[in-house]
């Protein structure tokens, strides 16, 4: 994988970048790169798993699971609203970035694969995410703050329902054993990037704006090892990780994912809803 060059704080947000055909609006805070770089990342994480959860709609295993799935999908957007909002134009940034403008982590673009693969990607995630809004309730901008303590309640849910599905189906037939297995092993190479800190980080944890995501991955990988026993799962060995999300390279799956998002308000930029 080609590695790419580190992002300096004066162009990480892409929010910043002012197009010649006016694609999307500099962000509210534009003194602000790295504030607005660190709300990108979390607002894009949240958009492109509330996506990808939404194509369950319609096609999940019952109905009460297709209605969970939505409704956690419908939180995430709802996350992703109030944080891009707060990074600039939310409409702008979800529908006319690029796909390299995207800061979103490798985990949350994946092809939800079956319903075991989703699941696991669910525990992986929402488990760190949780964990990190915990802290961001103690942040220093008061916007993220309130964010964070509006959204830590429903990830607290997200989690909560991942774990007890990974449980079900480890401890289930002894294809729902497989099934979860297999998703482990293809989500497990993308959970080091979570815990990535560059030099934007290092600057948003300065200046008391982000948490240091370092200082919770041992909670949170002996959080894991604990639903995977319970789940009769061994932890999966670690693997060669796959990084750069944050810095604009991503998976062949992102491309796709957006190609249907962004369909509508790219064919009629000037359609009023």
């Amino acid at each position: 994988m080609p590695s790419l060059p580190p992002i300096r704080p004066e162009d990480v947000a892409t929010a910043e970048k002012i197009r010649p055909d006016g694609a999307f609006d500099a962000p509210s805070d534009a003194h602000d790169p790295v504030r607005a770089g660190y709300l990108l990342r979390l607002g894009d994480d949240s958009l492109i798993l509330g996506q990808r959860l939404s194509e369950w709609c319609g096609h999940a295993p019952s109905v009460e699971v297709d209605l969970s799935l939505a409704n956690m999908a419908l939180d995430l957007i709802g996350q992703a609203t109030l944080l891009l909002g707060e990074a600039g134009d939310a409409d702008s940034l979800a529908f006319k970035r690029d796909v390299l403008d995207f800061r979103n982590c490798w985990l949350v673009e994946q092809p939800n694969g079956d319903f075991a693969r989703t699941m696991v990607r669910q525990l992986l995630f929402s488990t760190w995410q949780h964990m990190l809004y915990q802290r961001l309730t103690g942040s220093r901008d008061e916007a993220l703050a309130g964010i964070a303590a509006k959204a830590v309640k429903e990830v607290a849910y997200h989690r909560e329902l991942a774990a007890e599905w990974v449980i079900r189906l480890g401890d289930g037939t002894e294809e729902s054993r497989e099934r979860t297995l297999d998703g482990l092993g293809w989500c497990w190479r993308f959970v080091p990037e979570l815990f990535e800190v560059d030099d934007e980080v290092e600057q948003a944890v300065a200046a008391g704006i982000a948490a240091d995501p370092r200082e919770f991955e041992a909670e949170y990988r002996a959080e894991i090892a604990r639903v995977l026993g319970e789940a009769g799962l061994p932890v999966p060995n670690d693997q060669r990780p796959i990084l750069g999300g944050r810095r604009g390279h991503h998976s062949e799956h992102l491309g796709h994912l957006l190609a249907i998002m962004q369909y509508l308000p790219r064919t009629y930029p000037d359609a009023k809803w």
